[in-house]
């Protein structure tokens, strides 16, 4: 026998890079997860040429919507510009023959690492969530078997006494991102290491939202117009990250997600999270006329 005996014919890949089987039992899954929203559906997690952690489940999800006139938006911890998010771009080009984009308005299909952008999604826009750990009950719970009872019982106890703890330890509820979401009135979520402030985004929202984890072999989703509510005590609100008052030292944006950028001499300056909004901005100062879209907040605060 030789070597050549054991190997199969070149032939080219197929259309979206998966295979037909993986489609279809991923699109049942993705249907499964629409019509119970936050539950964790599990699935047969494909080899895809990346990493297991670096966004197998997105882009798994994403490669099965593909369709020959999708436009495909991808983000980085809000960047379009990132190795990762160019790298992925890139990926799909090759594989779907579709249109990559920066602008959250003209793209069909938006891929994200830890963050949701600023502009607000429509009806027929899909958003694809990074997660790596889709479990809010890990941190008290770490037998999976027990997890998925509490959740079928619908018991969160555990999740509630962690954030009283926290506020009695801190005055404050400390978690910052991946903060436990209750959607549609009974399953808890962890909706991807997104921060606080864009939580509130997912409430109501006008698209469909797929959160998927390779490496962990779940996806869940959030349906168009879906109750999505971060877990609060009835006396101590919800609070986002205190931005409303920083200013983008390029763009000159005030009230929207920042990056912090230490200085050398100590002091900080800031920067839009989200790049190509930021983008938007400078070119309208240049005074092109750019498409800038509702934003989900005004001045810091939602509307």
């Amino acid at each position: 026998m030789k070597l050549q005996d054991l190997t199969k014919p070149w032939a080219a890949f197929n259309y979206g890079f998966l295979d037909e089987s993986a489609k279809r039992e991923l699109r049942r899954k993705m249907l499964k997860a629409i019509a119970i929203p936050g539950y964790q559906v599990p699935y047969a997690s494909r080899e895809v040429p990346m990493a297991r952690g670096w966004g197998t489940g997105g882009l798994q999800v994403t490669l099965t919507l593909l369709k020959p006139d999708a436009v495909i938006k991808v983000i980085d911890q809000g960047a379009d510009d990132s190795v990762n998010a160019v790298s992925i771009r890139k990926f799909f080009k090759k594989v779907g023959g579709v249109a990559e984009t920066e602008d959250t308005q003209t793209a069909t299909i938006v891929q994200s690492r830890h963050r949701i952008p600023e502009e607000k999604l429509r009806e027929d826009q899909v958003l694809v969530l990074q997660v790596p750990d889709p479990e809010p009950l890990r941190a008290v719970q770490p037998d999976m078997s027990i997890a998925r009872d509490m959740h079928g019982d619908a018991d969160y106890g555990q999740l509630w006494l962690v954030l009283y703890e926290e506020l009695v330890k801190s005055g404050r509820i400390m978690q910052g991102s991946s903060y436990p979401s209750l959607v549609n009135g009974r399953y808890v979520m962890s909706p991807s290491p997104i921060p606080r402030w864009d939580v509130k985004k997912l409430d109501n929202a006008h698209h469909l939202t797929f959160l998927s984890a390779g490496r962990e072999k779940r996806i869940h989703a959030v349906p168009p117009y879906t109750k999505v509510e971060p877990l609060v005590f009835d006396d101590v609100p919800y609070r986002v990250e205190d931005h409303q008052d920083k200013t983008c030292y390029r763009s000159d944006v005030t009230g929207y997600f920042m990056n912090e950028l230490p200085q050398e001499d100590g002091s900080a300056r800031f920067e839009v999270s989200d790049s190509h909004f930021g983008v938007k901005h400078l070119k309208n100062k240049e005074g092109q006329n750019v498409d800038i879209g509702e934003t989900w907040y005004k001045s810091g605060r939602m509307d």
